[in-house]
């Protein structure tokens, strides 16, 4: 399997995807902004379309239209009761722009499907080094900031007292979730981002109780299901956003099931 070079940079770029949504889910969801990934995966699909009609890297169009979509989005936080209403709207927009994009650019469906639901073949070693410069990017920036985002996230009450700019903080944020969105998109397709990012960080809180315990199970989960997808891709030929999925839906409802058993007992 290694022999060959897409599987090399497919796991390549599918460890690094892992660790970066292993990380900034735990906090995504300590943020409540479940709905917000996925809506960034919606919009990312449209700027991959789009970039697909001008004729540019897929990425490029991913990370232009998630970055300003996260700066808009930071700037609406201070008006909470419209902003989800105005996130639904912006997400159905962008979907029907993203299919608009893809008739424009003449493409046939596969294009369609690589974008939505990935595809392990297509990843490049100029993708995978674009990839390894985005998750160390990201990574580096939750290192510098962890501290404080560890208390908003977890103490939003308490840093609003002692933190001014907290909504500067948030912005930030959003960006290094746009950023994770469009990088986890080349191994899972933009129509599924938010599996990679949402479900092992919401398994790890099933089970786990301080941060540093979340972090490494959330980032576990998502390595785990990550390997165990592009292998059993490789095997069958079928999706690997599928084995993806699945794994991480059954780790899920395990440690709900664990979580229960506990609470018994």
């Amino acid at each position: 399997m290694f022999a060959l070079e897409f599987m090399r940079n497919a796991y390549a770029a599918g460890t690094l995807v892992a660790l970066v949504c292993g990380l900034v889910g735990v906090f995504a969801m300590a943020r409540r902004l479940s709905f917000l990934t996925h809506t960034l995966s919606e919009i990312g699909f449209s700027g991959a379309s789009f970039a697909i009609w001008i004729g540019i890297a897929p990425l490029n169009g991913m990370l232009f239209f998630t970055l300003l979509s996260a700066i808009f989005t930071g700037k609406l936080n201070k008006r909470k009761e419209q902003s989800d209403a105005v996130t639904s709207a912006v997400s159905a927009l962008f979907m029907g722009l993203g299919v608009l994009f893809l008739s424009l650019s003449n493409k046939n469906s596969s294009y369609a499907t690589n974008i939505l639901f990935g595809s392990i073949v297509g990843i490049d070693q100029a993708e995978v080094n674009q990839i390894l410069l985005l998750a160390i990017a990201v990574l580096a920036a939750m290192l510098l900031l962890y501290r404080r985002l560890k208390f908003t996230s977890f103490d939003p009450e308490g840093a609003s007292i002692i933190y001014k700019h907290e909504n500067f903080l948030s912005i930030l944020f959003l960006i290094i979730l746009a950023l994770s969105v469009s990088i986890s998109a080349q191994i899972v397709g933009s129509l599924l981002v938010f599996v990679l990012i949402t479900l092992p960080a919401a398994s790890s809180q099933n089970f786990c109780r301080s941060v540093s315990g979340q972090i490494a199970a959330s980032m576990t989960l998502a390595l785990l299901g990550t390997w165990t997808g592009l292998y059993l891709s490789y095997v069958t030929n079928w999706p690997v956003t599928f084995f993806i999925s699945s794994f991480e839906t059954a780790a899920f409802l395990l440690s709900l099931l664990g979580k229960r058993l506990m609470f018994r007992t």
